[in-house]
């Protein structure tokens, strides 16, 4: 391309396959083109300068991979657990399943706290989606949606919507609640989002009026509830994402994504741009989690480890992993003063780490089938986890 080249982003047709999904506004020398992001690198590919093949430019990317993994091999001086050596171990955890939520059908498939610390809501492969009260298992409100795979959902911080994510037809949708347990709140679904393929994540930013998504089609995107436009697209992953999270600093615009191609990458939200990239898992990454500082986050995996990552020194400082965990982690979550980390495996168990010494402090039975999320209230007082056993756990 040349140098006068200037990039935004927007939801339409391309202008040169016609394909309708997210768009990237390329202005050329002041002329206007709207191309889908394979469009871009075909046009990239013809303005290859001589002697320049796509071989080639791969060599020089790797090449720069390895140095700046040798940089921060140099300020890898101490590890973690080093450093928390005279900090007192965890002492015994009492933590047992105080409750557990029957309703779904098939396996549920994600879930998220409200911010009242009491509610919840889940989705599941049977196409429902259950806001529960978590203290008497009231089942407050239930949407029967004509497509299955609810992949995700998510509360509104103000508790008035959740937002959910189609597995089949790509869309996010947002659905206000209400008290009327009568009332058909399907009819009331609004489309926000939509994607070329699935969609893997959702979760509201500091308002209502913006969430965020994550998909298969190996982008995130940034929309506005309202109206349903694309506010930014975030392009990188090379692979389907399966996970995103939003840093949990009021004032913070990053989040961070976790997909197919074994990357972790922490977004600008403002800009559009990918501020740093980790790659140190060996298969794809189920779930990622920020530290609740925002200085750190943790990955869990297919390859059996969840590891942290700390921002600050832009590397991975811990591995969480024994010689007797062969399953994959497909999910993880902080408690709330981030001492503890409480990871879900495909052996339908829940490890407790000792975030700081690096060792595993407890183990939770009681689910008989895949965990698929862990999550911690919004007090630090309960760890809720669904499970593809069609149930959710409250522990205590």
């Amino acid at each position: 391309m040349c140098d006068q080249t200037f990039m935004a982003a927007t939801f339409g047709p391309c202008d040169s396959c016609g394909k309708t999904g997210p768009l990237m506004n390329i202005y050329i020398k002041n002329e206007p083109v709207n191309y889908c992001s394979f469009c871009v690198e075909v046009m990239a590919y013809r303005g290859l300068q001589k002697g320049e093949t796509l071989e080639t430019l791969r060599q020089e990317s790797d090449t720069l991979k390895k140095k700046l993994e040798e940089e921060r091999g140099k300020l890898n001086d101490v590890e973690l657990h080093q450093v928390a050596e005279k900090i007192e171990v965890v002492g015994a955890l009492s933590i047992k399943t105080r409750r557990v939520l029957k309703g779904h059908g098939n396996k549920v498939l994600c879930m998220d706290w409200c911010k009242d610390k009491r509610r919840l809501v889940s989705s599941s492969q049977d196409g429902k989606v259950i806001v529960w009260d978590g203290f008497t298992l009231n089942k407050e409100n239930g949407v029967s949606l004509p497509c299955t795979w609810v992949m995700a959902c998510a509360y509104a911080p103000s508790g008035c919507a959740v937002a959910l994510g189609d597995g089949l037809d790509n869309k996010c949708s947002v659905i206000p609640l209400s008290l009327d347990k009568n009332e058909n709140l399907a009819t009331k679904k609004k489309s926000v989002a939509m994607h070329t393929n699935y969609v893997s994540g959702c979760t509201f930013t500091s308002s209502d009026m913006q969430i965020l998504t994550s998909s298969g089609d190996g982008s995130c995107a940034l929309w506005d509830v309202e109206s349903g436009q694309l506010l930014q697209s975030f392009h990188g992953h090379t692979a389907d994402v399966l996970s995103l999270d939003l840093s949990p600093s009021e004032t913070g615009n990053t989040f961070v994504s976790g997909g197919c191609d074994k990357k972790s990458c922490v977004w600008d939200m403002r800009s559009g741009q990918n501020i740093q990239t980790f790659e140190n898992h060996e298969s794809d990454i189920n779930c990622v989690k920020y530290y609740p500082s925002g200085d750190a986050f943790a990955s869990a995996s297919d390859d059996a480890t969840c590891r942290l990552y700390d921002l600050r020194a832009d590397r991975e400082v811990a591995i969480y992993q024994k010689d007797s965990i062969i399953f994959g982690a497909s999910s993880v979550d902080f408690s709330l003063s981030g001492r503890l980390l409480f990871a879900g495996y495909n052996d339908y168990s829940i490890n407790v780490w000792d975030v700081l010494k690096v060792t595993r402090v407890s183990i939770l039975f009681g689910h008989e089938n895949r965990i698929s999320r862990v999550c911690v209230s919004p007090d630090g007082t309960a760890l809720c986890s669904a499970s593809w056993d069609h149930t959710l756990r409250i522990w205590a």
